[in-house]
């Protein structure tokens, strides 16, 4: 899973740049993204909350309950879903103008009309999202997960042709007047909506060799009715944690143009060491949490919450060192291409990434913590941890503007965001030892701040080489002076960290290196040794 997911965030990167060289960092890039983010908005308002963190655990009980092995269960429910979602898509289509409205004010930063003509194209998606959260969780349950964590990689390669299709015909996309007819609209937005399709559709074929069939099966199961209880409360966090996106992308919209985006191409570049490892470490341990949970081995879930929590950290906070850093040097190496070389788009994205990085260890242990509530059919908690969240959020947001020049508001916007995710990571691991009892907190603070130690002093010590040799390299220019910068810092930054961590007895990383030595010293040994 590691290694699909790795694979499908360097595809997923690739395609944000390749969209940042064509589109560039202004209104277009905008008024694109804000589209494209209305169907994983709805999507998750009205079932992706249920299906991701509530629809395993049920699966998984029905499973191991029900004589027919909750055959007849899981076809009541993807028929109940499916329904939802095909009416939730023709709705969302029907409002178009008002959600982009909604997300975007009366801003002129980014086009509304534009962003609408988008919309219509990229709204369908909400369907095939959900077929494809439907086919991946029934997958997990039945101890499946490749072809779920592969199934983004097609989505992306569609997307990159697609990009260079767009380049490929001529003339840009017009402004004044907006026009559904456009070519370029066409192609950019019918391509996107079609690498989703691609990524659900191409779950069938696993989910077939299961020995599943699916026959749309119609009427109520009593456990349904425990769905929809559940499903309430995750409907409520994710209309929570929209109010805070709202306010996000509005004050972004009010800023310099091409904030919108930036900030999203920041997320996402945030993003791609969480999903190699995060959600990897989600999508294995929710089945095990749940079925601990269905048995009473309470003692098994506290020990995983601590697993997935040292996991994390050992590479997620050397991670956010480095960006914290480097963050201006990768966003001006990586964006300074294309369209979005124009202007200083790129060195703002950059800034933005190492102003929230020190959110991405806080972000991971949330999303553990949450999955752990809901392996406890708990889905209430979630939510009210998230209202705290939002609450802390959005005055941060709103005083951005005040305290910043326009085009640093979105650095607040994204330091803000990750201050959110430090308050709900203590908050939440305090009602988890009300709820469980001892967690085994003081270990783990323990081997969290060794890991730290050793963060520092490998991205410091990076970063100090970097200023020894730095008055060297304005001659080669920005883009390529960061890019050497880069290197200095993964040469010497990765292996120092390495090394402070193996000599600080850090068992995560002592049993990696000896998992790789065995399989060095024996490359033909495919037994259980260095487990």
């Amino acid at each position: 899973m590691a290694v699909a997911s790795l694979v499908s965030r360097i595809t997923g990167f690739l395609r944000q740049l390749a969209l940042v060289a064509v589109l560039g960092l202004g209104v277009v890039n905008d008024s694109y993204t804000v589209a494209n983010t209305l169907p994983n908005i709805v999507y998750e308002l009205l079932l992706g909350g249920v299906l991701t963190s509530v629809m395993v655990p049920l699966l998984i009980r029905a499973q191991t309950e029900d004589a027919d092995g909750g055959e007849a269960y899981t076809r009541r429910l993807l028929t109940m879903a499916g329904a939802a979602l095909a009416v939730a898509t023709l709705v969302a289509m029907a409002t178009a103008a008002l959600l982009t409205r909604l997300y975007l004010g009366g801003s002129g930063s980014a086009h509304a009309q534009l962003a609408t003509a988008f919309a219509w194209l990229l709204l369908p998606q909400i369907f095939f999202y959900g077929v494809g959260a439907m086919l991946g969780a029934l997958l997990n349950t039945r101890g499946v997960f490749g072809p779920f964590a592969w199934a983004p990689v097609l989505n992306n390669v569609v997307v990159l042709g697609v990009l260079a299709a767009f380049v490929a015909v001529p003339g840009e996309i017009s402004l004044e007047p907006v026009r559904l007819s456009d070519p370029k609209l066409l192609v950019l937005g019918i391509g996107t909506t079609l690498g989703i399709v691609v990524q659900a559709l191409i779950l069938i074929p696993s989910v077939r060799r299961t020995g599943f069939r699916y026959r749309p099966l119609w009427g109520w199961d009593r456990r349904l009715s425990e769905t929809g209880g559940l499903a309430v409360w995750v409907v409520a966090y994710v209309l929570i944690g929209q109010a805070g996106y709202i306010v996000t992308t509005r004050v972004a919209a009010d800023a310099a143009p091409g904030s919108v985006a930036i900030y999203a191409n920041a997320w996402l570049l945030l993003q791609v060491p969480y999903g190699v490892l995060g959600v990897s470490l989600l999508t294995a341990l929710m089945p095990r949490m749940s079925r601990a949970a269905a048995e009473g081995r309470i003692t098994d879930v506290v020990a995983d919450l601590a697993l997935g929590t040292r996991l994390s950290a050992v590479v997620l906070l050397p991670v956010s060192a480095l960006l914290t850093l480097f963050g201006t040097q990768l966003g001006v190496a990586l964006f300074s291409f294309g369209a979005g070389s124009a202007g200083e788009g790129s060195t703002r994205l950059g800034a933005t990434l190492a102003a929230s990085a020190f959110g991405l260890l806080p972000f991971a242990v949330m999303m553990l913590q949450a999955r752990m509530f809901y392996a406890l059919k708990d889905s209430r908690t979630p939510t009210l941890l998230q209202l705290v969240i939002v609450v802390v959020k959005i005055p941060l947001l709103l005083a951005a503007p005040f305290v910043l020049p326009p085009e640093w508001v979105v650095l607040g916007l994204a330091a803000a965001n990750g201050l959110s995710f430090l308050v709900g990571w203590v908050l939440g691991q305090v009602l988890l030892r009300r709820r469980l009892g001892p967690l085994g907190t003081g270990p783990v603070l323990g081997a969290l701040l060794r890991m730290a130690v050793a963060s520092v002093v490998g991205a410091g010590l990076a970063f100090g080489v970097v200023l020894l040799v730095g008055p060297a390299l304005p001659a080669v220019g920005p883009v390529a002076g960061s890019w050497i910068e880069l290197a200095i810092a993964a040469v010497i930054g990765g292996p120092v960290v390495v090394a402070v961590m193996l000599a600080l007895r850090i068992p995560e990383v002592a049993a990696l290196r000896r998992r790789v030595t065995g399989k060095v010293a024996h490359p033909t040994e495919r037994g259980e040794s260095g487990r």
